[in-house]
């Protein structure tokens, strides 16, 4: 990724006058939603979990944010634009020129260094010394002015509406409630999954037909996009098979209703999404609805995240087909009856930062 005529190549050292080690443990902050906690997380901008603000622990934004360790993660960078608290796993860097736009654009330029650290490979010991090609001033500084310009003028036009108003940071950042509410104000209580959900099966062994224009999502194991892999349409559900070949199966079989959580059985294991929408899936995922009421964005949004916890069981090709889940366990808030409190659920995602986004 070369734009510029007259580059150079820079090293992390020289681009960042400060790097800065996260030092913060999952399991000794406190709860809260002021403080985001960055981890070894590839996608939601590396965000882990909301807690309580730590000034011993607290980093300056406005900073790339390098992920130096973990599977599936390492390599990946990001931008923080606001305080925050990370663990040992990644490395900040700060430097005056820095804003949104440029970001972007350095962002880009260091993620293609991620092929190098596969296998294990850890990114710490060789960070400083990594280089990008950047475009230079007549002394042979980086030129700023030039990066800046060209993401604004350049790229921005170009994006949807919504990415540009994230990107000149105009989203609001209101919640919906002003409840404050912490996760400890319930007592916790362990469920098997098919107590809480009705467990499905998803149905395609070959996917169906990519129609760009179509308005049903195919949800596949993946751990991006909301686990949409393409798009179909009505017409082309109707006549593919399960797998490609005779006898075809009832269209209800093949097409799920919205307002379910997809969870990754294969490949992406235990990565979990919220569906507001019909859709239709691969046999990779699992879709889940509550057994004793409607799900709604709020509540699913809760779950996902609760789900998400348990990603780590799933490694080494363990798969969480259908027969599996059902004896899982899943740890939810409770109300006075010891039934899950799906209430309490909904109005603590309404009361999180950026909740009038979702």
């Amino acid at each position: 990724m070369n734009l510029f005529n007259n580059t150079k190549l820079f090293s992390v050292k020289e681009l960042f006058t400060l790097l800065v080690n996260g030092k913060g443990n999952n399991n000794l902050l406190s709860d809260g939603d002021s403080t985001p906690y960055l981890g070894a997380k590839k996608d939601e901008n590396g965000v882990m979990r909301y807690c309580a603000n730590d000034n011993a622990l607290s980093m300056k934004g406005n900073c790339i944010c390098f992920i130096c360790n973990g599977a599936g993660s390492v390599g990946y960078t990001l931008y923080m634009d606001r305080p925050f608290i990370a663990t040992s796993d990644i490395v900040a860097g700060y430097n005056d020129n820095l804003n949104p736009y440029i970001a972007m654009y350095l962002i880009s330029l260091f993620d293609l260094e991620r092929p190098r650290f596969s296998y294990g490979r850890k990114w710490k010991k060789t960070l400083k010394d990594t280089t990008i090609p950047l475009p230079q001033t007549e002394d042979g500084n980086v030129d700023w002015a030039a990066i800046d310009s060209y993401i604004k003028n350049s790229i921005m036009p170009i994006l949807p509406s919504r990415a540009k108003t994230i990107w000149s940071l105009g989203v609001d950042k209101a919640p919906i409630t002003q409840n404050s509410l912490k996760l400890s104000d319930r007592d916790w209580k362990w469920f098997r999954y098919d107590e809480v959900f009705k467990i499905c099966k998803g149905f395609y062994n070959k996917k169906p037909d990519h129609n760009p224009n179509g308005d049903i999502p195919f949800i596949g194991a993946t751990d991006a996009n909301n686990g949409v892999t393409s798009q179909t349409d009505i017409e082309t559900i109707m006549i593919s098979t399960k797998t490609g070949e005779l006898p075809n199966s009832p269209l209800e079989e093949k097409l799920f209703k919205p307002n379910c959580i997809t969870v990754s059985n294969n490949g992406s294991v235990g990565y979990a999404f919220y569906q507001s929408k019909a859709f239709t899936c691969s046999h990779d995922v699992n879709p889940l609805y509550l057994r004793d009421r409607d799900m709604n964005k709020y509540i699913g949004m809760f779950l996902c995240s609760i789900i998400e916890l348990d990603r780590y069981r799933w490694n080494y090709g363990r798969k969480w087909r259908p027969i599996r889940m059902p004896s899982s366990m899943i740890k939810l808030p409770v109300n006075s009856s010891g039934k899950p409190d799906w209430q309490f659920m909904e109005e603590y995602i309404k009361s999180l930062p950026f909740s009038s986004q979702i």
